[in-house]
């Protein structure tokens, strides 16, 4: 041992370095180097039956590099992992907006790496605009007439939303279909949830108690939320997300409805939390899948 580790202080005696090695191999080396910018290290030394040649290309960014070595044949720099930015949202509203405040109480005690930044409504008076205003969250009347003429154009909230740096759309509720323009410029951006499983009972006209309804009237044995992607035609998107919820023999659809939108609640917080997290990821067929937190492997 004492043989091999004065062989390799020899070796570097040329570099200029100052290297200590404990007993297992594992060593970190703090280098002071005046110039170039690149310093290109060779490290070659011998044991009793073979000859190892490490190479390594450092950048030097002061006049200090740290270099950590896992191992004798593996050399590399440390890097700093980059921070995620928060994200901004905005989210659109039709009525009470039961799952907006679940979304922007997850954001505020740390549960979705975000802020709700913006509301947009197409009935100024309803319960998710009270809501916002209470927790001065700026809120859009979209879209807006006077005398049946429209004033606030779908151009105009493209420009409204961008100038809130806003980074996805979630409709939490909102009975509108978006505009062409505002789904042309926040592409793979805008999120709907829909009581139902899609593609079962969904598009134009099935909204609210209708959906429920139209389940138990089926004869369905299950329903449950779905998050999808926001395309130019209603309840048509990539899928990303979806909760069961059992409809059982004597259910009514208010019943049904309650149980799945308490389903709805925990589904939205979570799929926003990984849009915040940059943790969705696009199967080759095109199919959106969400990465595990606790596993980074694992995708639903």
């Amino acid at each position: 041992m004492e043989t091999r580790n004065a062989i390799l202080r020899a070796s570097l005696h040329s570099a200029a370095l100052s290297i200590q090695i404990p007993q297992n191999h594992s060593f970190s080396t703090l280098t002071k180097i005046h110039s170039p910018k690149w310093v290109s290290l060779n490290i070659r030394y011998s044991f009793s039956s073979r000859t190892l040649l490490v190479k390594s290309k450092t950048q030097c960014r002061n006049s200090y590099a740290k270099i950590k070595c896992k191992g004798v044949s593996d050399i590399e720099e440390e890097s700093p992992k980059p921070k995620l930015r928060r994200k901004n949202l905005a989210v659109f509203v039709s009525g009470g907006g039961s799952n907006f405040r679940s979304i922007h109480e997850a954001t505020l005690n740390g549960s979705v790496h975000g802020d709700v930044v913006v509301l947009v409504t197409n009935k100024q008076d309803c319960g998710g605009a009270e809501y916002a205003r209470d927790n001065r969250i700026p809120v859009i009347v979209f879209p807006n007439k006077k005398d049946g003429q429209e004033v606030f154009s779908a151009e105009d909230l493209v420009i409204t939303l961008r100038s809130y740096k806003v980074d996805f759309i979630l409709l939490a509720g909102y009975l509108k279909l978006i505009p062409v323009e505002l789904v042309r410029a926040y592409p793979k951006s805008i999120f709907n949830i829909h009581p139902s499983l899609l593609p079962a009972f969904g598009g134009k006209g099935y909204y609210g108690m209708k959906v429920h309804k139209a389940v138990i009237a089926s004869g369905a044995r299950y329903s449950g939320p779905t998050i999808h992607y926001v395309d130019e035609q209603y309840d048509t998107g990539r899928i990303l997300a979806q909760r069961v919820v059992p409809v059982l023999a004597n259910n009514t659809a208010e019943e049904l409805a309650a149980r799945v939108l308490h389903e709805e609640h925990q589904l939205y917080v979570d799929v926003a939390a990984a849009l915040c997290e940059e943790r969705i990821t696009w199967r080759e067929d095109g199919v959106p899948l969400i990465q595990s937190k606790e596993n980074p492997n694992e995708y639903f």
